[in-house]
Parts: C-alpha cells; structure tokens; sequence
C-alpha cells in the first residue's frame, strides 16, 4: 500500500497538521484522517526528545507504523528550526520497505570434516529396557475418570 502523509505547519494559527493519505485504488491516494497540533505541545515534545514527539503525534485515528513515525518525527523536528519549511510531503511505499531492510540469511561455515555414515547414524545405545520402560505412563493421573461400560451402553436416539 501507497502512503503519503502531508505535513503543514500554519504559522498564523500556531498549529500544526497531519493529514495521512493511502492509495486505496489504483494510482488515488485517498484521505484517511488530518490532525491538528497546537505548536506549544509539539515544541515541548521536540525539547524531550523523538520518542516523545512520535507519543505525542500518534493519536487514534493517526497511528503510523515506527519506520514511518520516525520519518514523519524527523520532518516535524526540521520544520521547527528558523529556516524551515511551511509544508513537507513524505511518500512511502510498503513494498520498498519490506524488501529494502531484509537481512540476508546467515550461514555457518562450520561443516563438520566427515559426515557420519547412516549406518553410525542408525546404531543407537537405545536399549530395549528402555523402550519397554512404562513406569512414567503409570504415574499419569487422569483429572475426569471414564467408565467405558458407560459409553458402550449409550442408545441412540
């Protein structure tokens, strides 16, 4: 899914505005919710740090996920310098970030110098006392006791 999110900061009013957008048909990016931030509690979030601001820019209807919370925390922090700038779009897509961050798998370079034949692998120090060992079934205690002559005489109806 296609996201943009548009973030405008009007100076005359002392807010700040979110709006989030997603592509919910082909090549239409939709509107899915604006929030509107008064500057006072944006700027002492951004005094605290970027974890606080991305707490203080979540909301319920506006929720993004952490890759692009941190964008969108980044963007605001720049608006809010002397020389900023009145509006920031930010574009992602979900297919670039599920393929751009994958790791690539690892593998041990420790193999052992001969590998065992099956017959080795076969041959066991399993005896047979042990598998005739039952005395951990014995133990087993049942919370509901069944009476099997009960269940042979059920009728059906």
């Amino acid at each position: 899914m296609k996201q943009k999110y548009s973030i405008l900061k009007n100076d005359e009013e002392n807010k700040l505005i979110i709006r989030e957008y997603a592509e919910l048909d082909k090549e239409i990016l939709s509107l899915l919710c604006e929030e509107i931030y008064d500057d006072e509690s944006i700027e002492s979030a951004i005094a605290k740090g970027k974890e606080t601001l991305i707490s203080t820019l979540r909301t319920k209807t506006l929720f993004p996920i952490s890759i692009c919370a941190e964008k969108i925390a980044e963007a605001v922090i720049n608006m809010y310098e002397p020389e900023h700038d009145q509006s920031i779009e930010l574009f992602f897509n979900d297919m670039d970030m599920l393929t751009k961050d994958r790791k690539a798998p690892v593998v041990e370079d420790e193999v052992e110098s001969e590998p065992a034949e099956i017959d080795e692998l076969l041959d066991g120090d399993v005896s047979n006392s042990d598998l005739n060992d039952k005395s951990e079934i014995k133990n087993i205690t049942r919370p509901i006791k069944v009476i099997d002559d009960d269940l042979n005489n059920i009728e059906d109806e």
